[in-house]
């Protein structure tokens, strides 16, 4: 990364916002106010590529969507923001990913962007409101680290995106007005505005309606998170192919990084944090620090998902046996894992309440764990509200939907979500487990740093359902085999 030391300073006669972070240095030459050098660095520039990166059928996608949204909404004026990079440390600031809801009424990937919907007739006209680049010939092109071209390359021209969008595009310095003149506007998105503009109260309503219409994807949405799925089993393929090497020097972090890079280089990068479990990591839910050893004779937990460029995200879990073959106690926890998954994807029917593959996943479990003597109740009265005494082993839900976020559709209503009825479009997983923790006293000391997930990714059909992450299999003798396939 560029020394914050030959970062320029913003010149008097610029704008007022300042490169972030950026301080005047007495050590540096005042490069904004230098006539020689202003007058130098202004000429002698051709003219760029500037493509909008505008993913192929996201435009008519997103009118689609907006259409969606305008219907639920009729005679109101909406506005959802985009969002900003959220700083890491100082002025070091995170890749800009936008917020899924803006994204899924735009296919827009600029930073600090605004969608006006305004009233019109029946239905809405929609105006994107984006910030310009700064270009040869403009002092922050030099002097602004945000969106000067210097710093950050050739960037779409706001005709670009409109070219791309199908959408017209305007200025973000025209915001400010164009909201003056929506009152009472619904607002949603991201709550970090674009700078000196007053952040507006968030509407729950539209918050909720906007995860409600996402719940049921598109006929190009579920292209786009078959790509994600498709992906997700090629950065598998790196990873496990890589445990030998990991095992050697490395460890989860060796794995964590070939996926990592796998995502970037099929897509847009990681969905989310990829969880890197070796042994007694395993049964921790969320164990992205992946900073242990990949012990050799141990199962692996590995959660991950390729995000694509359109941001629609795939969440696929297999645990593998790092030696290869599993031991017999290690199938026993994921043959029990295998058949509790069967009979949750079995549940996954259109028409059907979306808790019933839960009670049929945690059926099978409270059942088996009965079976082992672990349980201290009958399964009845474990299976009962006032029991859940085998949720000590799987505390987690055991299934989510699925689409521009991990966990999609989380604002959604009770009734729309946990108590609704699977519709033919939802994308969803399906994913239990058992997490016997190595300091966990109440199981017997074979089982205690067991831990094992199985999670794909599936479609609700007209007729059932189909899991898209089929290629990776969740038998115990196919992982074997699939383990042992060269390249």
């Amino acid at each position: 990364m560029t020394d914050l030391d030959a970062r320029p300073v913003t010149p008097p006669t610029a704008p007022t916002s300042m490169p972030r972070g950026a301080n005047e240095d007495p050590r540096m030459p005042r490069l904004g106010r230098s006539a020689g050098f202003t007058s130098f660095i202004a000429g002698q520039w051709g003219e760029p590529e500037r493509p909008a990166p505008v993913v192929a059928g996201a435009a008519d996608a997103a009118a689609a969507h907006r259409a969606r949204l305008s219907a639920a909404f009729p005679g109101a004026a909406i506005v959802v923001a985009g969002g900003r990079a959220p700083a890491r440390v100082n002025d070091c600031y995170y890749d800009f990913r936008p917020h899924s809801d803006f994204a899924w009424l735009t296919g827009c990937t600029a930073e600090d962007a605004v969608l006006v919907m305004t009233p019109a007739g029946s239905s809405h006209d929609a105006t994107l409101y984006l910030p310009a680049p700064f270009g040869p010939g403009e002092e922050r092109f030099f002097a602004d680290a945000t969106y000067g071209e210097l710093w950050v390359g050739a960037a779409p021209r706001l005709a670009d995106w409109q070219r791309a969008l199908d959408v017209p595009v305007r200025d973000l310095s025209d915001l400010e007005a164009a909201l003056a003149r929506t009152s009472e506007a619904l607002v949603g998105g991201h709550r970090d505005w674009p700078p000196a503009l007053e952040r507006p109260e968030q509407s729950t309503e539209l918050t909720r309606v906007l995860a409600e219409l996402r719940m049921v994807k598109d006929a190009w949405e579920i292209a786009q998170l078959r790509q994600a799925v498709d992906a997700t089993v090629l950065g598998f393929g790196q990873t496990v192919r890589e445990i030998p090497t990991a095992i050697r020097s490395g460890g989860e972090r060796w794995l964590q990084g070939t996926f990592d890079r796998a995502a970037r280089t099929f897509g847009n990068g990681p969905g989310y944090a990829s969880i890197v479990g070796s042994g007694p990591h395993a049964p921790t839910l969320h164990w992205v620090r992946a900073d242990g050893p990949v012990l050799p004779d141990e199962l692996l937990l590995l959660d991950m998902g390729v995000e694509v460029d359109s941001l629609y995200t795939a969440d696929v879990t297999r645990t593998f046996p790092a030696s290869g073959r599993f031991s017999e106690v290690q199938r026993r926890v994921h043959d029990l894992v295998e058949r509790s998954h069967r009979a949750g994807l079995d549940a996954v029917r259109p028409g059907r309440p979306y808790g019933d593959f839960f009670e049929a996943s945690m059926q099978v479990i409270a059942q088996g764990l009965h079976d082992w003597d672990l349980l201290p109740v009958s399964v009845d009265e474990a299976l009962s509200p006032d029991g859940q005494q085998h949720r000590r082993w799987l505390v987690c839900g055991i299934g989510h939907h699925l689409g521009l976020d991990v966990h999609d559709c989380a604002r959604s209503s009770y009734e729309a979500y946990q108590g609704g009825t699977l519709e033919p479009g939802m994308v969803m997983t399906v994913e239990p487990g058992l997490y016997f923790h190595a300091h966990d006293l109440s199981v017997p000391p074979e089982l205690r740093g067991i831990g094992v997930r199985l999670e794909d990714d599936v479609l609700v059909t007209e007729r059932g359902s189909e899991v898209l992450s089929a290629a990776l299999p969740i038998d115990a003798a196919g992982i074997e085999t699939w383990m042992a396939k060269p390249g």
